[in-house]
């Protein structure tokens, strides 16, 4: 069981295909406090909370937040677009800064992972009075990244966005921390391209990534047809499209540490059938828990409680391929399908000696072929800040 935890929508991105933001733009001001958020985790006792939103970090009380969850013995994945990440790494570095740190601090330098500002800040080890966010068995940063420079840096619609995710990155692993990514695949997604990104950041060291099909959230197809004039159906996929995306998933699994069941990788592989369980991950925001599910929203309640007794749960999903939602009819997202595989509600005989060897065999090694990637290929990439060379760009990947 995961939490997701929005405590804010606020975003420095508007990624395309988002719908959070969209969805929630009349309370993108609010905030969840430091004592409802770490309440909700005791509420619905998850083991593990996704601090998501909008964008964590910005959340004025993250550190505590952060610090509150890991004292209540949770896993915790920050899932951050990374632009803020290097920030709250030299918070950290600041927070614990002795002479015997200068080794490190010379290294991340050399690297340009900071600068002489940014050393001579963490030096001075100013008191903030927060507790920063420190390298733990417990925590992943998982950061968000939908292919190599040029892919990325389109869907999110900014330039630039990929190099400083891949220096946060590399900055975390220095200081020891775990990375993850979280990667979503679109219609237009090349997967030979994703391949090559978890060759890249499996040689980088980063320790697993997520992945999975994109929702077409109701709010983010209005925007695509109102800002960029394009049709969603050019961006999101069909199941008979994500099964066909998902062919290699399989495979993948035996040579990249993809986070996720082997038996919802079955299932985007197209290999077998499963039951959504929403209510396995449940959301919650600053309006209050989200229902049914992370991805539809038809209600918010003021209790996890009162989310699950009253959601009407048969309404939803696909079941024995009959399509209770129309909603649903597409949708193959992890918050919905992989915790199936982990509860066994479409058990196979193997399925459990499955999850257990996947879980605690050992990890693949990085990958040594991800040094050949050319991963910043966006130098002839225009500014993605421009509108009608983002519409231009998702309208010519449909005629190739």
């Amino acid at each position: 069981m995961v939490l997701q935890l929005e405590p804010l929508h606020t975003c420095n991105l508007s990624c395309t295909g988002c719908g959070r933001i969209r969805e929630y733009s009349t309370s993108l001001k609010s905030m969840m406090s430091l004592q409802d958020c770490l309440d909700s985790a005791n509420e619905c006792g998850a083991p593990m909370v996704s601090v998501c939103g909008g964008e964590p970090l910005i959340y004025p009380q993250i550190e505590e937040l952060v610090d509150g969850l890991l004292k209540q013995g949770r896993i915790v994945y920050i899932c951050t677009n990374g632009l803020l990440m290097r920030r709250k790494l030299r918070d950290y570095m600041a927070s614990e800064y002795t002479p015997a740190m200068e080794t490190k601090i010379s290294e991340l330098f050399k690297e340009g992972l900071i600068n002489e500002n940014d050393a001579q800040e963490i030096r001075q080890k100013k008191q903030t009075g927060k507790p920063a966010i420190k390298p733990s068995k417990w925590l992943y940063w998982n950061v968000h990244v939908d292919g190599l420079e040029k892919t990325h840096d389109m869907v999110v619609e900014r330039k630039g966005v990929f190099k400083e995710s891949v220096a946060a990155i590399k900055m975390a692993k220095r200081l020891g921390f775990q990375v993850a990514t979280n990667t979503t695949v679109y219609k237009q997604t090349d997967m030979n391209e994703i391949e090559d990104m978890f060759k890249f950041f499996s040689w980088l060291g980063v320790d697993g990534h997520t992945i999975s099909p994109g929702y077409d959230y109701d709010a983010a197809k209005k925007d695509m047809v109102q800002r960029l004039g394009v049709s969603p159906d050019e961006f999101f996929l069909t199941k008979k499209e994500v099964i066909q995306k998902f062919s290699n998933i399989l495979d993948w699994g035996k040579k990249y540490t993809i986070f996720g069941t082997p038996v919802y990788q079955e299932f985007l592989a197209g290999k077998r059938d499963l039951t959504c369980t929403a209510w396995a991950i449940p959301t919650r925001n600053v309006v209050g828990w989200k229902s049914p599910c992370y991805l539809i929203t038809d209600a918010h309640y003021k209790t996890y409680k009162e989310m699950l007794e009253k959601t009407d749960w048969d309404k939803y999903g696909v079941v024995n391929g009959v399509v209770c939602d129309p909603r649903c009819e597409n949708c193959m997202v992890h918050c919905g399908y992989d915790p199936s595989g982990a509860l066994g509600t479409n058990y196979k005989c193997g399925d459990t000696l499955k999850n257990i060897i996947y879980n605690f065999s050992p990890r693949p090694k990085p990958a040594a072929e991800g040094a050949k990637v050319n991963a910043f290929n966006g130098d002839n990439l225009k500014n993605q800040e421009s509108k009608n060379t983002e519409k231009l760009t998702l309208q010519t990947n449909k005629k190739v």
